[in-house]
């Protein structure tokens, strides 16, 4: 019978995933390494226990979550039992190699993460996308030294490109029809989730907002049929009702549609019309939230919509219609009488009739206002103004939509950028 090859430093790892639902984990120590390391363990459903006179203060947290079972004191011989996996991680290496040897005994793979040629077993820097869990760990071998920045950075670079679909990777699945409503962001094409621009790497049909990230959709492989919403014609009312009837025949037709609107989905977006339209037909209907402009363009321009000492809340409405339109739902007398940030959304063409509504209803006419037109995309441009002043600022400057306006001190305490 061979000899068993004693393990060393330049022997390579044997890649394998553990299964550790309901298994014991050991955990040795309690400090910033091993805060980084639970998350990972507890999603795999690991019964953790946890031994360390010390732990920082997320770790303390989770255990008294009831996450994992901690015991305050140094580590004894005959903790490994019953363990399947172990973590070794103290700033006393005679404690580190104590607890390895036992594991070593016990047949437990142990992480050692102050000696990894000392250890039988190797954390690889994992991520997640896609539905896949991508694990990189570096040979250690020849021209390959073990090097956890490279490790990471290759994990990184995989991860990123699955999420945002530049790592294109056939499917052999038969993919699922249905609709995925996208929310976009305030437009720059970098602000949109990772998981809507997956989505949107993966669909047969995309039917985009004119406020979408219009980028993104030159990124999209020529067999992707693009819609654009906003040429659908016979007025405001019949568009909608032909974009939801688009969604329903490309969705029955058996593709993957996604309906890519600006901001997020359910503020100000009619994303609720089309589920509901969606829903009635038997469709399944994905919701990927997106930033919102209401607070993303003001951030981006500088402005936060809350700050100590200055506002404690902030409010959206939409300025669609003016004030004394009998269509509006929006009690203007109560907006004046709050202290915090109101922000507006639609609102460029009834500027001067909302600011007229807050003043005449105890707003300070020389309360700050902020209008960001095209916020976070090149054009950006901002312009101030108070509510006294704001609706013939808005006509000189040649304002117009998209815009999102900010009313409120914040505008000063905000920096121009």
């Amino acid at each position: 019978m061979p000899a068993t090859p004693e393990p060393t430093p330049a022997t390579p790892a044997y890649p394998v995933g553990l299964r550790l639902a309901g298994r014991r984990v050991l955990v040795v120590g309690g400090g910033t390494v091993v805060q980084r390391r639970l998350p990972g363990l507890l999603a795999a459903g690991a019964d953790v226990v946890l031994v360390s006179p010390e732990v920082t203060p997320s770790v303390e947290a989770m255990a008294q979550a009831g996450e994992l079972t901690w015991h305050r004191r140094p580590y004894e011989d005959g903790d490994m039992d019953g363990a399947w996996y172990a973590l070794v991680s103290t700033d006393d290496p005679e404690v580190n190699t104590a607890a390895a040897a036992e594991a070593e005994s016990r047949r437990v793979w142990c992480v050692r993460t102050d000696d990894a040629d000392a250890a039988t077993a190797w954390t690889p820097a994992t991520g997640r996308a896609a539905g896949v869990t991508v694990a990189v760990l570096t040979s250690g071998t020849g021209d390959a030294p073990r090097d956890p920045r490279r490790t990471a950075a290759i994990r990184d670079a995989v991860v990123a490109g699955l999420g945002d679909g530049s790592l294109a990777v056939p499917g052999h699945r038969a993919r699922t029809s249905g609709v995925a409503l996208v929310g976009g962001g305030p437009g720059d094409p970098d602000l949109i989730t990772v998981r809507g621009r997956r989505l949107l790497a993966e669909a047969d049909v995309v039917v985009a907002d004119r406020l979408g990230p219009r980028d993104l959709l030159d990124e999209l492989p020529p067999h992707v049929e693009v819609i654009d919403a906003a040429k659908i014609p016979y007025g405001r009312a019949m568009a909608q009702d032909a974009i939801n009837q688009a969604l329903v025949d490309h969705a029955k037709a058996g593709r993957s549609v996604v309906r890519l609107k600006g901001g997020d989905p359910y503020v100000f977006g009619r994303g609720m019309e089309e589920v509901e339209r969606l829903t009635a037909e038997g469709i399944p209907v994905t919701v990927v939230p997106g930033i919102s402009s209401s607070i993303s363009v003001p951030g981006a321009a500088g402005i936060p919509v809350t700050h100590r000492g200055v506002a404690h809340e902030f409010t959206v409405v939409s300025g669609h219609v003016a004030p004394d339109d009998p269509r509006s739902l929006v009690d203007w007398p109560a907006l004046a009488r709050l202290r915090g940030t109101l922000v507006l959304m639609m609102a460029v063409e009834n500027i001067g009739a909302i600011a007229a509504a807050l003043v005449a209803h105890g707003r300070d006419p020389e309360t700050p206002v902020a209008l960001v037109q095209e916020g976070t995309m090149a054009t950006e441009r901002r312009v101030d103004a108070t509510l006294a002043t704001v609706g013939e600022r808005a006509r000189a400057e040649g304002v117009r939509p998209p815009a999102v306006i900010v009313i409120g001190e914040v505008v000063a305490v905000g920096t121009r950028q």
